[in-house]
């Protein structure tokens, strides 16, 4: 049995995706991170600006992510989050999406695995443990809400 926990919701402002259209597997988007803010039980304050969610759209339509960012605690730690995961739907809820638009998170799946690189302290115990990931896209923000597994 699978048990999880809470760990923090994070909510990144992104900045307008790089495309390089029609590659040979797909298309592939580069959308920088600007900054933001996270916030859990156990840690909480800023997604720094720099980081990336590089994406390559499958010819199905599947969202491959490959997320990299860096989080700077209340206390001055940082932590390197990596996020694997996928994102797809209808195709009209996708293109709503592509086109900006806010869709209702409910219509289309949108999953990551996390993984933490945190420096010896107090998050540490963030080396130790798995994360998944509910997500929600709106035109200049992803929100996840992060969850550890036990």
């Amino acid at each position: 049995m699978i048990k999880i926990k809470p760990l923090f919701k994070i909510s990144a402002i992104v900045d307008d995706p790089q495309i390089t259209k029609a590659g040979p597997v797909g298309e592939r988007r580069f959308i920088p991170v600007l900054g933001g803010e996270f916030e859990g039980e156990r840690l909480c304050d800023t997604p720094q600006a720099g980081g990336s969610d590089c994406q390559l759209v499958r010819t199905d339509g599947v969202a491959d992510l490959d997320v990299r960012v860096t989080l700077r605690c209340d206390n001055g730690a940082v932590i390197f989050m990596t996020g694997l995961g996928m994102r797809h739907g209808p195709a009209d809820v996708m293109q709503q999406m592509a086109a900006g638009e806010d869709v209702d998170p409910s219509l289309y799946y949108f999953r990551e695995a996390l993984m933490f690189e945190a420096p010896p302290g107090k998050y540490e115990w963030l080396n130790r443990l798995l994360a998944v990931g509910t997500g929600q896209r709106s035109p200049n923000e992803v929100i996840i809400n992060a969850f550890e597994i036990l």
